[in-house]
């Protein structure tokens, strides 16, 4: 039982370090990619009327595991906005590494 236990252990204390990596991708590829969020995110003060009325968010200098856990989450389903979830049900696994390598360094 006690060996099970710190299996469990283990294997948590893995995944953690896991989840805590910063995903691997190319800030230089991310601001190719990153004309599609400009278009929002880069308007500062942005605030959208669809579905409902909000201040859009700031991508520069956000964390990229957040960024790729958003994306992710709205490519699944998880989250939902009509309009980051057609544009995350476009984007590879590489694409979104690529985008929070470009925003997590910074970026505007």
């Amino acid at each position: 039982m006690i060996a099970r236990g710190m299996t469990a252990l283990a294997a948590l204390a893995v995944a953690g370090a896991a989840l805590a990596q910063t995903p691997a991708g190319s800030a230089e590829a991310g601001r190719k990619k990153a004309a599609m969020c400009e278009g929002c995110h880069g308007i500062p003060g942005y605030r959208t009327a669809y579905p409902v009325v909000y201040a859009v968010p700031k991508l520069g200098g956000q964390r990229p595991e957040y960024l790729v856990k958003a994306l992710q989450a709205y490519r699944s389903g998880e989250r939902w906005h009509p309009t980051m979830r057609g544009i995350a049900a476009g984007l590879t696994d590489e694409d979104m590494a690529d985008l929070a390598a470009y925003y997590g360094g910074g970026a505007k």
